[in-house]
């Protein structure tokens, strides 16, 4: 069989533990059998992040920069843990805070629904999008221990000094920052993906509160919205609003969702898990990193699956939800055939994601799906990663 066509190369980010091991075995079952797969190599997995001082992140992003597309494999933020688990020299930043800042991002994540797996919300009936903020704030902050207490002070450029605290004991500071750029960014992104998708877009912050930090976020997307998309929305029929965080989580329980939901940094890290695990599972959900001219990185939105890697290790079989991973390749192949001109490695990316969900819809699936999984006549079969796999290599 003669092998789908690629012209220029994807951005390969491998990562770490269980994941890694789902990476090089989908590459070999699902991608390479079909497609002439090029891809420019970055090794992010822990042990080769401390062997390079972390630079390898750094000239993964700056790849990204370079050839428009990037696919990223689960990596290891450490703690203390595994600082002392890898011998590491120091506690590396996270890779994907790394990655993120430096393309000055939107992370748009989205449920991938599957006929069988309904959500918990009974009311949903449409995908709820987030986009996260992946810049600045606690990813960025500068954080200290205060043993002895004392006065903690901001140091302005304009000469001003605000206290932040007179501590009488011991205490922890943090100080967080973002920029206008950035935060004009990831407005003009989600607008942007909003009149792309046709949804509505709400954005929420906490401005009765962060009556500076966050009031500033509200007021650049007012502003950019009045003057840049307002006709644009009207238009296509579809609506902006902003409230309160607090609100817009009461909000989104009772909606029917089919809308974006812009949020901070961490606000979209936890509610982005919220809704993967009230739509179904955490791997089963698609994650793209968007930066404003254009680029584009796919990941899973999940972590590296630990608890099955050391199993894995002990050579038992494990059944690993790889579903999150495929679309990640399967995204990232997609926007390279959009860019090449490709149609036959677009439609490749097409018929993978059509396969993955229908190998689910027929019963087929990791363990983890079958106690969320209900569809009349049929019985959910669970398999371990592998075999589901090959089950989705039958369909292609």
């Amino acid at each position: 069989m003669k092998k789908i066509e690629m012209k220029t190369p994807l951005v390969e980010i491998d990562g770490d533990e269980m994941t890694r091991v789902m990476w090089a075995d989908i590459k070999e079952i699902l991608l390479k059998p079909f497609i002439d797969l090029k891809t420019e190599y970055y090794d992010l997995g822990l042990p080769y992040r401390e062997k390079t001082g972390d630079k390898v992140t750094v000239e993964a992003a700056e790849a990204i920069k370079r050839l428009g597309v990037g696919v990223k494999c689960a990596t290891i933020t450490p703690n203390a843990q595994r600082v002392e688990e890898y011998n590491l020299s120091q506690m590396w930043k996270s890779p994907n805070g790394t990655i993120r800042a430096a393309l000055d991002g939107t992370v748009f994540r989205a449920p991938i629904l599957v006929e069988g797996i309904r959500p918990v919300v009974s009311t949903w009936k449409k995908p709820i999008t987030i986009a996260r903020h992946a810049y600045g704030d606690v990813y960025a902050g500068v954080e200290a221990y205060v043993p002895e207490g004392g006065r903690v002070e901001l140091a302005l450029p304009n000469g001003e000094r605000k206290v932040v605290k007179e501590l009488k004991s011991g205490g922890i500071i943090q100080a967080m920052h973002n920029t206008d750029e950035s935060i004009s960014s990831f407005a003009r992104s989600c607008f942007n993906y909003a009149l792309d998708t046709k949804q509505d877009l709400w954005f929420a912050t906490k401005d009765t509160i962060s009556k500076t930090y966050d009031h500033r976020f509200k007021d650049i997307f007012a502003e950019i919205y009045q003057n840049e998309y307002k006709d644009k929305f009207e238009a296509a029929g579809i609506e902006y609003f902003y409230t309160l965080i607090d609100d817009a989580v009461a909000r989104v329980i009772r909606s029917s969702g089919g809308f974006v939901w812009a949020c901070k940094n961490y606000d979209g890290d936890v509610m982005s898990d919220m809704l993967a695990t009230a739509f179904g599972s955490l791997a089963m959900m698609t994650s793209v990193l968007v930066s404003p001219d254009g680029k584009y990185e796919y990941e899973a939105a999940h972590g590296t699956v630990t608890r099955h890697y050391y199993r894995f290790l002990k050579g038992e079989a494990t059944s690993t939800n790889p579903v999150a991973t495929i679309f990640a390749w399967s995204g990232a192949i997609r926007k390279r055939a959009e860019l090449d001109g490709l149609t036959g490695l677009a439609d490749f990316a097409d018929r993978l994601e059509k396969a993955t969900v229908s190998t689910i819809e027929s019963g087929i699936m990791t363990k983890d799906l079958i106690g969320l999984f209900d569809k009349a006549g049929v019985t959910p079969a669970g398999v371990n990663t592998t075999e589901f796999l090959n089950e989705i290599a039958k369909r292609l």
